[in-house]
């Protein structure tokens, strides 16, 4: 940091958005209700069945509003100023970039190298990024598909970094041809890039109708005679980065990971794939954020972690390290969104105002080390461990326990927890063995792997279930809101698929709800209960 900082505008700032008249429209509504049940109460013995069961519902219906206005009530958000961060910060932290998918047929590789594109072109040095994509479900299809995404991304990156392109994933970027008013050098590069993507789409087009390519090239022998539900290990670095730093032609590093299946094993689902993640890059790059995004939201603003570093910076500048994760709220671009959209704008910024804001599976930046279950009293006021945090967690028997026998993995633990540098290897590909032992399916056997360390189990909702645990050891959250949107990505088309994400999403609310692992009542009633009543029905109060 420099030593001029105090003094300098701040990264973020907390910016509070109270509307009384809203307040005023919300409790008129509340005293209506609570009129109306005082009314059923009283005139109860003069009615019939059907008067219980309307107060009843009644009674549900007003507790929903109740919850709800107070989650409302002090809706607040971050705005960033990344372009002061190079004034305020002498050296960016790294980011470990998390992407996952689990389906080529669900999941078009199409799709998920997009995204992958727009994470490798963001507007950070790329010596500071690691993109890790966990493919669950073994596609050769997908790997091939991400070896010609990372050919093309040595050409993408530099092209969007030299014309400042804000919407870094060419599926949408070449949607419009540019204005007539641009340079000509730049109308042929952007003809020529638009060339090269078509070649690329063509690539992954003709190999998802002929595997011919499987045989002519040895990279694929892991992928022989493996099953979705069955299969080793995999992990393979398609690109590493050894530019120099300040190098704008360079690509961040690139892996590639599907971990071990099973049949006989259970694998966690989603959760167990981001746990794999956690692991891996520990041990292979071990940078103290890191960044998860679904497969099908890309990035739609170049800055985007930049901004998410406003806010952690800005913590460390005033040494208030109590921020765990900071969270983008998914918007989409195409019609089918508006009520997530609301239900977003409304509740996503009131649980802000509290605590935090949850986490959504997506466009979140997470703390390494609040994910390796440390808690907030654990630090002293510089941020570094306390002394019986030191004991607890540094103590190599304890730390094994903890994290596996994997003697890489503790000395990667304890780099995070102690902040130092990393990578522990010169090269990524001198960590594969290591990397490849933490992906097998009985790693976390005897483990804390999903109870207290990195993305809990015991939900289908891990996103939610894992920050609430965080929240519970001390921990606030940051929700940032730009505009444009940081990340934009597609709904459901409707039918059997959106019905089927409500429900999910709805059951995992409810288990987290009834789990023997849950924080206190009033939190989880607090925070799943309005996206549980949310998720079933079809209108959302606005």
């Amino acid at each position: 940091m420099a030593e001029s900082s105090s003094s300098l505008p701040p990264l973020c700032e907390k910016i509070s958005y109270k509307n009384y008249f809203l307040r005023t429209v919300d409790l008129t509504i509340l005293g209506l209700l609570f009129s109306l049940l005082l009314h059923r109460v009283l005139l109860m013995k003069q009615r019939d069945n059907v008067w219980a069961v309307a107060f009843l519902c009644e009674s549900f219906f007003t507790f929903v509003w109740l919850i709800i206005t107070c989650i409302k009530w002090n809706p607040a958000e971050y705005k960033p100023y990344p372009d002061r961060l190079d004034e305020r910060v002498q050296d960016l932290p790294s980011v470990d970039m998390f992407l996952t998918t689990a389906d080529p047929v669900r999941e078009p590789p199409i799709l998920v190298v997009n995204t992958v594109l727009s994470l490798l072109g963001v507007d950070y040095p790329a010596n500071k990024l690691a993109c890790y994509v966990s493919d669950d479900g073994c596609s050769p299809l997908t790997y091939f598909s991400l070896k010609e995404a990372s050919k093309f991304a040595k050409i993408w990156v530099p092209f969007c970094k030299k014309y400042n392109v804000r919407v870094r994933a060419p599926f949408r970027y070449f949607l419009n041809r540019p204005t007539v008013t641009e340079s000509s050098e730049f109308s042929k590069d952007w003809d020529m890039m638009k060339r090269e993507y078509e070649k690329l789409c063509r690539k992954v087009e003709d190999a998802t109708g002929d595997s011919h390519w499987l045989d002519a090239d040895d990279d694929f022998e892991a992928f022989s005679n493996t099953k979705p539900n069955d299969h080793s290990n995999i992990v393979k670095v398609v690109w590493e980065n050894k530019g120099g730093v300040g190098d704008e032609k360079e690509v961040p590093h690139f892996v590639y990971i599907s971990r071990e299946k099973r049949p006989k094993y259970f694998h966690n689902y989603k959760a167990g794939a981001m746990n794999v993640l956690v692991r891996v890059s520990g041990l292979m790059t071990n940078a103290p954020y890191m960044l998860n995004v679904d497969c099908d939201m890309y990035v739609n603003e170049a800055d985007v972690v930049r901004q998410a570093m406003c806010i952690f910076l800005q913590n460390s500048i005033l040494n208030s390290n109590n921020c765990a994760f900071v969270q983008y709220p998914q918007d989409f671009y195409d019609s089918n969104a508006d009520e997530l959209a609301v239900l977003q704008s409304y509740l996503g910024r009131g649980i802000a105002g509290i605590q935090g804001s949850l986490c959504a599976g997506s466009g979140c930046f997470l703390s390494r080390r609040v994910m390796y279950g440390i808690s907030l009293d654990d630090l002293e006021d510089d941020g570094s461990l306390s002394s019986v945090a030191t004991r607890n967690y540094l103590a190599e028997k304890n730390l094994a326990r903890e994290f596996g026998n994997s003697k890489e993995m503790v000395t990667s633990v304890v780099n995070a927890l102690q902040r130092k540098p990393n990578p522990q290897h010169s090269s990524l590909t001198d960590s594969l063995e290591a990397a490849e032992e933490v992906g097998h399916c009985h790693y976390e056997n005897q483990t804390s792997w999903g109870k207290t360390i990195g993305w809990l189990y015991g939900s289908t909702t891990e996103d939610v279930h894992t920050s609430l645990g965080i929240h519970s050891r001390g921990w606030t959250s940051s929700f940032i809101s730009p505009d444009p949107p940081a990340f934009l990505g597609a709904m459901p088309s409707g039918g059997p698929e959106a019905m089927l994400q409500q429900r999910r999403w709805a059951a995992g609310m409810l288990e987290i709800l009834f789990s023997k692992r849950s924080q206190s009542p009033s939190s989880c009633i607090v925070y799943c209960l309005p996206i549980v009543y949310s998720t079933t029905l079809p209108y959302f109060p606005r």
